[in-house]
């Protein structure tokens, strides 16, 4: 079973500006590709789950909070599950990889945030949308 990692990036600056790079991501997976934009800070986007996609997601602009839950049962979800929280910061390409099985919680934490989503399947070529109330698992802060 694989579990939700960052991938790692970077950046170098010199006299002609900044780079930035992930050596360490493999996008040979991915088939579609979107962007988020909360519309504040106080938005939490969520929670959407996926029972057999993956999704990376990466800070292109600001920085958010990713939360995750696991699921192993599709049709009534254990409300008191772990939830799994992670930072990502467009000072870095750092690539969040969630493999199948997990629901996300999204919330931008600057105004103006965007969040690149990358998937292994595309549009509606599975059914593969699981949605909960945002107050559906418990210890959810914001």
């Amino acid at each position: 079973m694989e579990i939700p990692k960052i991938i790692s990036g970077g950046n170098h600056l010199d006299e002609r500006g900044t780079l930035f790079f992930n050596n360490n991501f493999d996008a040979s997976e991915v088939k579609r590709i979107y962007f988020i934009e909360n519309k504040d800070t106080h938005f939490v986007r969520g929670w959407i789950g996926h029972k057999i996609e993956q999704r990376w997601f990466s800070a292109l602009t600001g920085s958010f909070i990713i939360r995750l839950v696991k699921i192993d049962n599709w049709i009534e979800p254990d409300k008191q599950t772990e939830i799994i929280e992670f930072e990502l910061d467009s000072r870095q390409l750092n690539v969040l990889h969630i493999p199948q099985g997990y629901a996300t919680a999204i919330q931008a934490k600057e105004n103006g945030s965007r969040l690149l989503v990358m998937a292994n399947y595309l549009l509606g070529e599975i059914d593969d949308q699981y949605r909960f109330e945002i107050d559906y698992f418990e210890k959810l802060t914001s």
